[in-house]
């Protein structure tokens, strides 16, 4: 299996699991709340961790998503910066770079 082959499956296995992830986090987060105050405090500041574990769950969706689309277009380890190779060491630490190290830079600067 070839590299990008293997990214993919592992991606894909992730995707699936935070999307039903994000599932149960909605479900949570559409649960009526208590009539008790201080129960409904408590409540609503558990669903500001819940809102916030779901959004850092759609953030890395996207970025999946993002992954996937340049892998099946062939796009995939292309700097879209400079349009040359990120490199396989640049890709193993950070799968969802898009930019090659000097871009990169450039665009810190």
């Amino acid at each position: 299996m070839t590299h990008s082959k293997k990214l993919k499956t592992q991606l894909e296995e992730r995707l699936a699991s935070l999307e039903a992830r994000v599932a149960g986090l909605e479900s949570d987060l559409r649960m009526a709340h208590s009539q008790d105050w201080e129960e409904r405090a408590s409540e609503i500041s558990g669903d500001e961790v819940l809102e916030g574990l779901e959004s850092s769950a759609m953030e890395e969706i996207t970025r999946i998503r993002s992954v996937l689309k340049r892998i099946d277009d062939g796009s995939y380890g292309e700097c879209s910066g400079c349009g040359k190779d990120i490199g396989d060491k640049r890709l193993a630490a950070l799968p969802y770079a898009v930019l090659c190290i000097q871009c990169a830079s450039k665009a810190r600067s």
